[in-house]
């Protein structure tokens, strides 16, 4: 990348001194927003971590029908343009479902984006519970890359897609989990736990 931005600058220098510094502002500010640092994954069974990075927008229940087949507890995060844009796998299990649905291009920071924007469902299979994380496009992010397929077995924290420039990613959890984030909290993907599963509780199949 550093290549990319010596050859944008002298090209522009060539042209004209603003277009080169233009012109590197903008090979500059696309390495930082496609970078991808390398986490520490610390998490114990029935951890469940943030699947992105970005701000908590709301936390609330609602019935999931696309994978876990139940009402849940659902996680949003928003992802602004300054976030890193990974997706990881909240848990450990086995890729049970990737589905992708065409929509609109609403603002990824309001309620309606989950019901409408294009989207792609990732459905894990853990030892102790379903789970499914949803990478939602927003007004500005329109490409969602999906990097798992599906009977993949990954591991908490694994990468598992990324979506380009703003958007929104939502975790779908079994109601026995207790949440341990907040709305307004921001959170770092594969780092930050934002629930526990209570193994008490009947195991979901």
């Amino acid at each position: 990348m550093a290549a990319v931005c010596l050859a944008v600058l002298a090209f522009g220098l060539i042209v004209h001194p603003a277009i080169a510094w233009l012109g590197l502002v903008a090979a500059l500010f696309t390495l930082y927003f496609f970078r991808d640092p390398e986490r520490i994954i610390i998490a114990k069974a029935g951890h469940i971590v943030a699947p992105a990075d970005g701000k908590v927008v709301a936390i609330d229940e609602v019935d999931e029908t696309e994978y876990v087949g139940e009402r849940c507890k659902r996680v949003s995060i928003f992802l602004s343009i300054l976030d890193v844009h990974i997706n990881r796998a909240p848990v450990s299990g086995q890729i049970g479902m990737i589905r992708h649905k065409p929509g609109r291009f609403a603002l990824a920071h309001t309620l309606d984006a989950s019901r409408s924007n294009e989207c792609n469902m990732i459905g894990i299979k853990g030892d102790e519970m379903k789970v499914l994380v949803k990478q939602i496009a927003g007004a500005v992010a329109r490409r969602i890359i999906c990097y798992c397929k599906p009977t993949q077995v990954v591991r908490t924290g694994e990468r598992i897609g990324m979506i380009r420039f703003g958007s929104r990613t939502e975790v779908y959890l079994p109601r026995e989990c207790q949440i341990l984030v907040s709305e307004g909290e921001k959170v770092k993907g594969g780092v930050s736990l934002i629930g526990v599963y209570d193994a008490a509780f009947t195991k979901k199949a």
